[in-house]
């Protein structure tokens, strides 16, 4: 596979991602993870957050070149994610890769980080292809997205309150679970019994809409209750029903929208996708229904650098012009806009 040459950078959150693409031909990836630093605090602390994207994005990069076997020469455009995300991380990710454009002379291309999500699963699949409905579902962004063609894009439904992934992140605190919970929750509730509670589903009567928070109410209230009457069923039968509802309400959702589109293709990207019974149940349901299912690697559902780049090599190919230098970031930035 050919194409530019792009060095994708995300700085969204938590994580320093930077990766070489050869068209949508991953030549590396590499990661720093900030989990350590931040699981003292049971959850991102900002400040913390940009710190550490400052000491690790250089080397990073380096790095990320060094693995793809290619001269900075050969890169045509640098990527990097302009928002939504913490405004102090994102700052540091854009300023290095726009000093990097402008001193290499090659065009800078500002990526919606929920974009870059959308567009992950190219990244493996070859049949992902619109008309299509996008499940994106992360720490801080759970929406449905209707891509009538790439960069053409209806947002049908997203969340009211708390996003998937932050749900996740909140009761896995008060659980004693750690952080993040997502993966906390998904490694507790592998001994458990899913139907052992009957947590709520919400929002019935919105078909494409999610709320969280009061899932969180219920599980809170359902074990300061089982406390103190003595009924408190075990540990991992709580994560794996708690896990059942998000997954549901998610899946529930989505075949919503494909039910309404008439699509029969559904991609998935974001955090989240990276459990294990969400995968499980998508698939189930998709060849169910004989409609193409294509959620890609759990290390390309979470943040990282190929995303970001796989969006500038769409851009490229389609004969879009670079941003302006004087761009800044967004980190309020809606997905289309």
């Amino acid at each position: 596979m050919s194409g530019p040459i792009v060095l994708g950078i995300e700085t969204s959150c938590d994580e320093t991602g930077v990766a070489v693409l050869e068209g949508f031909d991953v030549r590396s990836s590499v990661l720093a993870s900030q989990v350590d630093e931040h699981a003292r605090f049971g959850g991102v602390v900002p400040e913390v957050a940009a710190r550490a994207h400052v000491e690790a994005i250089r080397p990073l990069a380096h790095q990320a070149i060094t693995k793809a076997g290619i001269h900075p020469d050969q890169i045509d455009a640098v990527a990097v994610t302009r928002g939504p995300g913490l405004v102090g991380a994102l700052t540091v990710g854009y300023a290095y890769g726009k000093s990097l454009a402008y001193s290499m002379q090659r065009p800078l291309y500002g990526i919606d980080h929920m974009e870059g999500h959308l567009f992950a699963p190219r990244l493996a699949f070859e049949g992902y292809e619109p008309p299509a409905v996008v499940l994106l579902a992360s720490g801080g962004h759970s929406q449905i997205v209707h891509v009538k063609a790439w960069g053409d894009y209806e947002i049908l439904g997203g969340t009211i309150d708390d996003a998937a992934g932050e749900a996740f992140d909140k009761l896995a605190r008060y659980m004693g679970l750690g952080f993040p919970g997502g993966p906390a929750i998904d490694q507790e509730s592998s001994d458990g019994d899913p139907s052992a509670v009957d947590f709520p589903r919400a929002l019935r009567d919105r078909p494409y809409d999610f709320s969280f928070s009061g899932l969180k109410t219920s599980v809170v209230t359902y074990l300061d209750k089982a406390r103190d009457d003595g009924s408190l069923p075990s540990r991992p039968d709580v994560a794996a029903s708690l896990q059942e509802a998000i997954v549901d309400v998610l899946i529930d959702k989505t075949f919503n929208a494909v039910e309404a589109t008439g699509v029969e293709v559904i991609g998935a990207g974001g955090g989240v996708l990276a459990n294990r019974r969400l995968r499980e149940k998508f698939q189930e349901e998709a060849d169910r229904r004989g409609v193409g299912l294509f959620i890609p690697s759990p290390a390309l559902c979470t943040d990282n650098g190929a995303m970001i780049a796989s969006v500038a090599v769409d851009r490229i190919t389609d004969g879009h012009e670079p941003d302006p230098w004087t761009l800044d970031v967004d980190p309020s930035m809606r997905l289309g806009s």
